[in-house]
């Protein structure tokens, strides 16, 4: 009877110390109401910065631009109703330094970007070419500017003739997306047939 007391306590005591530790952690993850502005902020300090440094690397930055200033020249094809749409300088989103990770892609931070900002983007996954297309950017769409209108991106100036989420960004890309009237040749990125 002894030796079945013995176990018990040492049982006990173990799952007294796994409980400890459990809460031990949980209490310095997220200190009591009543722990101090100083303490708290030390401890939000120390793990932000360890978050940030946690693989020792800067943040990758690249800019990226959202513009339909072409519109503004073909104002007369534009949909009807679609005019209050389009900003007085064309910009939908004027040159933007964004943060991104390693291996992301044109689409991701535009995804991204456009959903922080509460501004509308539509787009279709294309599965035979694993990417998308962008159908529509600030509720203006593709053909909303005659048939041979919508969006297309460039990186660093030039015209991409493959999908945005193929493209995978670098350090100090520069990425536009541009609504075209034109096939791309309003933008100098026409297509020849």
């Amino acid at each position: 009877m002894k030796r079945k007391a013995g176990w018990i306590l040492a049982a006990a005591a173990a799952v007294v110390v796994l409980a400890a530790a459990f809460f031990w952690d949980d209490l310095t993850a997220h200190p009591p109401a009543s722990t101090t502005a100083a303490t708290t902020t030390a401890t939000m300090t120390t793990v932000a910065t360890t978050a940030t440094t946690a693989d020792n690397s800067a943040a990758l930055t690249c800019t990226l631009e959202i513009t339909c200033a072409t519109v503004l020249d073909h104002m007369d094809d534009l949909t009807d109703g679609k005019d209050v749409l389009i900003p007085e300088d064309g910009y939908l989103l004027p040159r933007t330094e964004v943060t991104f990770t390693d291996g992301e892609t044109v689409f991701d931070i535009l995804q991204r970007e456009t959903r922080s900002r509460k501004l509308h983007m539509e787009f279709t996954h294309v599965p035979v070419y694993d990417s998308v297309y962008i159908e529509g950017i600030g509720n203006l769409y593709e053909f909303d500017c005659g048939e041979l209108s919508g969006w297309m991106y460039a990186v660093n100036g030039v015209y991409n003739s493959y999908g945005a989420g193929k493209y995978t960004l670098q350090p100090g890309d520069e990425v536009v997306w541009a609504y075209t009237c034109d096939l791309g040749a309003d933008l100098g990125a026409g297509y020849t047939e």
